[in-house]
């Protein structure tokens, strides 16, 4: 076969790329390890969502491989590196999602800040409760932002406008990079440097060994008494245990969080019954255009790398090397 689909997916790029390649669709073959590697054994692509796990082991059963097609930003279920070593292209379309999260981010700092959720359900339920609902403006505040990619620079566009002060954490980028005079944001050395000072901390790191529990008990304690902390990033990037005793403690005034650490939670947590605390599905890239543009910029680099061509939005290397 051309391209092993592991996941339940449907879309007209999909419909598109059967008329050009043998495809092979099996929604529920992420579940099997051994029916997925015998399947793999003869596909020359694999496209996966994120339950798929691309581990070395699955990509060493697979000699035909030539490329992944990952249809989201994250690649933490994507064994790269071992990919990279077998010569296995890794395209993701790393631009596809960026505006939706942006949006998203602003979304719950204003929810956060005028307590939406909370309003909403005390109305509905019959309540009248302005004093209760009492909320900030976010005019004069000060947004920190770790992580200054595409979607921490889209963030920071938009926070410009509320009239949020922008402070900013990123190791990967230098201190003169234009990034940060459009938005007049500032950069910082330390996660601790720009956590003491914000009124809202929003994330948008990648996970990486690096990244795990970057927001852990220290972390919040750096953090101002009565700030608000977001995460639209991965779940494990925030060890969820310190940030619901920041939060029960009462040093944090609410947090908003779209990605756990366990997708979906297998179990119910403290999270669940605070009234500060906004609990979203992962639904950052959930509008129909990212998706569009998702599968879109997948299956183009797909059928691009299957006739010979190079890839576009690749992670590794625009050509296969095996």
């Amino acid at each position: 076969m051309d391209i092993l689909i592991t996941e339940e997916l449907a879309t007209s790029a999909i419909d598109r790329l059967r008329r050009q390649h043998r495809v092979v669709c099996d929604g529920t073959l992420w579940k099997n390890v051994e029916q997925l590697k015998a399947q793999a054994a003869d596909a020359r692509a694999l496209m996966v969502r994120n339950q798929t796990l691309v581990t070395a082991d699955l990509l060493s059963a697979a000699p035909k491989l030539i490329a992944v097609g990952r249809l989201g930003v994250g690649l933490d279920n994507i064994d790269v590196e071992a990919a990279s070593r077998l010569g296995i292209v890794v395209v993701a379309p790393l631009d596809a999602n960026a505006v939706s999260v942006a949006e998203l981010t602003l979304g719950l700092i204003l929810a956060l800040a005028r307590k939406i959720p909370l309003a909403d359900r005390s109305t509905k339920a019959g309540g009248w409760d302005r004093k209760g609902c009492m909320g900030i403006e976010l005019d004069g505040k000060t947004l920190a932002i770790c992580g200054f990619g595409r979607i921490g620079r889209l963030v920071a566009a938009r926070a410009r406008a509320f009239g949020l002060r922008l402070l900013v954490f990123d190791p990967f980028v230098e201190a003169n990079s234009a990034a940060f005079r459009e938005p007049g944001a500032v950069l910082r050395p330390r996660l601790e440097d720009i956590l003491a000072d914000a009124d809202f901390v929003t994330t948008h790191s990648p996970l990486t060994k690096e990244t795990r529990n970057l927001f852990n008990a220290q972390s919040f304690a750096a953090m101002k008494h009565g700030a608000f902390f977001i995460n639209t990033s991965r779940g494990g990037v925030v060890d969820e245990a310190a940030l619901l005793a920041a939060l029960q403690s009462g040093h944090l005034r609410g947090a908003a969080l779209d990605v756990r650490e366990i997708e979906p939670p297998q179990t119910r947590s403290g999270f669940d019954t605070m009234d500060n605390v906004i609990l979203l599905p992962h639904i950052g890239a959930a509008t129909t255009e990212a998706q569009t543009r998702t599968f879109e910029t997948v299956a183009a680099d797909l059928d691009r790398l299957l006739r010979g061509e190079a890839a576009v939005n690749f992670v590794n290397f625009a050509r296969p090397k095996r």
